[in-house]
Order: C-alpha cells, then sequence, then structure tokens
C-alpha cells in the first residue's frame, strides 16, 4: 500500500508523526520510533518561561560570588548567561543528526521578539518545520478574547517573515468560534494547523488538601474533537490538518483521514504501548486498505468530510439535537440494574 502523504511541504512516507514530549529527547528512543516507522517527529517544545527560569537560576550563581574582592568580580565568564537555551539547541542538533526523517521544532513563547529570535535559531539549528505551540490558559478576567486572537495572528505574521521553513500551530478549541479563528490564521499562510493541544489540566488531592499536576495522558474518546472540526475544515483551508488527541490504533487513524487530515500526531498511545504500537497501527491500515481496495491514502482521504458527506446535518447542530432526541437508546446498550 502507498502510505505517502504531504505535511508542511514535506513528503512523509506515511500519515503518522509523533508529537511533542519527553519521549524525543532520547536519541536512542528517538532511532527506536524511526525503526518502528514514525514518519516525522516534532521535538520536544521550546518554552520561553523555561529559558528564562534557566537564565535566572545560573544568573544567581554567576552572581554568587561577586566582589569577593576588588580583583576577582566573578569566578564565572560572562559569556555562560546562555547556557540554558543554548544547551536546548545542542540537543535539537544532536536529535536532527540522529535521524533520517523530517524532524520538526515546537515552540511556546511568550513575547513577539522572542517568538521570532527562536523561531530563527530552530531553523538555524536544523528544523524541517516550525510548530508554534499556542498554549495560552485564560486567568485575566479583563482580556477580551479577540485580543488574544489577535496577538497570535500577529506572531504567526511575524514568524512567516522571521523564517523560511513550513509553520504550523497547535492550538486549543476554546475560542468562541474555532472555525472563525482557524480562518483567520488560514489567511496569514499557515502551513499546516494541529488540532487540538492537550492543555495542562491541575487537580486536588482532598486527602493532603494539596494541589496535585498529573499526567495529562489522552484517552481513544477524546479524538471526537478533532476529528469533527479537521471534518468541517477539509477543503475549507489551504493549509494543511493534523490530528491530535486521542490517537491510539490503526482504527483511529483512518478515521481522521477519511474526515480530511493529512496527518495525525501520536503522544500517549506510546508512553502506554511502546513505540511498537506505531508499527501495529500502520499493519493495522494496510490491512484496511487492502479490504476496501484502497491503493493509497489521496483514495480515502476527506471522503466522510463536510463536504462530500451525504448527510448534511453530520457536522451541524441539527445532528446533536437529533442524538439528545434519540437518548434513549443509550439503554439499549446499557440496561439499567
Amino acid at each position: 500500500m502507498d502510505m505517502k502523504t504531504k505535511y508542511l511541504g514535506l513528503e512523509l512516507k506515511n500519515p503518522i508523526v509523533v508529537g511533542a514530549s519527553n519521549l524525543v529527547t532520547d536519541v536512542k528512543m528517538l532511532k527506536k520510533l524511526e525503526e518502528a516507522g514514525a514518519s516525522a517527529i516534532v521535538y520536544k517544545s521550546l518554552f520561553e518561561e523555561q529559558v528564562n527560569l534557566e537564565n535566572l537560576a545560573l544568573s544567581e550563581t554567576l552572581t554568587e560570588y561577586d566582589e569577593r574582592n576588588a580583583e576577582m568580580t566573578s569566578v564565572f565568564p560572562h559569556d555562560m548567561y546562555e547556557a540554558g537555551p543554548e544547551e536546548f539547541l545542542m540537543h535539537f542538533k544532536e536529535a536532527r543528526e540522529a535521524l533520517s526523517i523530517p524532524l520538526i521544532a515546537s515552540l511556546n513563547a511568550v513575547y513577539d521578539d522572542t517568538w521570532y529570535h527562536w523561531a530563527k535559531k530552530l531553523e538555524e539549528a536544523g528544523a524541517d518545520a516550525l510548530e508554534l505551540n499556542f498554549y495560552n490558559t485564560a486567568n485575566e478576567f479583563e482580556l477580551e478574547g479577540r485580543a488574544i486572537v489577535n496577538e497570535e495572528l500577529d506572531v504567526i505574521e511575524g514568524v512567516k517573515k522571521a523564517v523560511n521553513i513550513p509553520v504550523s500551530v497547535k492550538l486549543s478549541y476554546f475560542y468562541t468560534n474555532p472555525l472563525f479563528v482557524l480562518n483567520e490564521m488560514d489567511k496569514k499562510g499557515l502551513d499546516g494547523f494541529v488540532l487540538f493541544n492537550r492543555l495542562f489540566q491541575p487537580d486536588i488531592n482532598i486527602n493532603t488538601q494539596k494541589m496535585e499536576f498529573p499526567y495529562n495522558l489522552s484517552a481513544p474518546q477524546d479524538n471526537r474533537v478533532s476529528l469533527r472540526y479537521i471534518g468541517m475544515l477539509y477543503d475549507n483551508v489551504k493549509a494543511n490538518l493534523c490530528a491530535n488527541t486521542g490517537i491510539f490504533s490503526g482504527e483511529d487513524v483512518i478515521k481522521m483521514i477519511l474526515a480530511g487530515a493529512d496527518v495525525v500526531q501520536v503522544v500517549s498511545a506510546i508512553y502506554k504501548n511502546g513505540p511498537k504500537q506505531i508499527t501495529q497501527m500502520l499493519e493495522d491500515m494496510e490491512i484496511w486498505m487492502a479490504n476496501n481496495q484502497y491503493n493509497k491514502i489521496e483514495d480515502f482521504k476527506g471522503l466522510l468530510s463536510m463536504k462530500n458527506i451525504k448527510d448534511p446535518f453530520a457536522y451541524r447542530r441539527a445532528q446533536y439535537v437529533d442524538i439528545l432526541m434519540k437518548s434513549s437508546e443509550i439503554f439499549k446498550q446499557y440496561p439499567m440494574i
């Protein structure tokens, strides 16, 4: 079967991309993921807060013995201030050299200049493409939603001007109208959308009465929001579409492609099952394609998108109302005791 697909201007051997996580910081694991069949890898995100904290900690160390005597104002060379982010770039370059498949950089910054600066740095480090990780968690009552959108649109425009590699955005669906936001971003010339970001969520331990910060792995049923929006976006935006969150099996990949996705990203499936899960997903896809007489991905991509599906209400509010009207059907599947 011809599993090849295109994403962010890159020719990929199949639609399974490994998403950004701590998994990809280990060169041995990178090679295992490539051997298992991954077509591309997104490197762990470079967060501006992390860079700032590293620089702050290093600054405190550098100034610890300042003014010890008139002849020795510091025991460290002053050009060490960039050790934190430079170390990140060093590891990124090592990953790039270890792989023969595309390596995509991921970036989450705060200030406009920082977005542009590090986007360029990652391009120089060998990134084949760039993924802007728009990780915005609302915590200000006075900040209007439109202000957030405008800021993100400005970042996209600035980064596109700063680099020559393809640029995608990974974002959440916490917008009043995600379709409007995605359409506005598409107009900026984006090369791809990753839908959707799995945001960090804290928890409370009632025994210790303290905040907890559990790992936020996804579950298979978490992919339905991505499926719905990809189905609506297919052939309505120019950018490529990548489904993220809740992709665990070959069946999940097939569903997303039927809705209109070009690729998918997997992370939790690897944490739970190891790199071999990628191999299993690809094998399951090949079996399904053979059984349905599809020779290549393009033969079935978007067949069940909003544009191509026969049911005009499948992706609309009317379908939701129809489901509610048939809510009693659930008792046939889950009879009450």
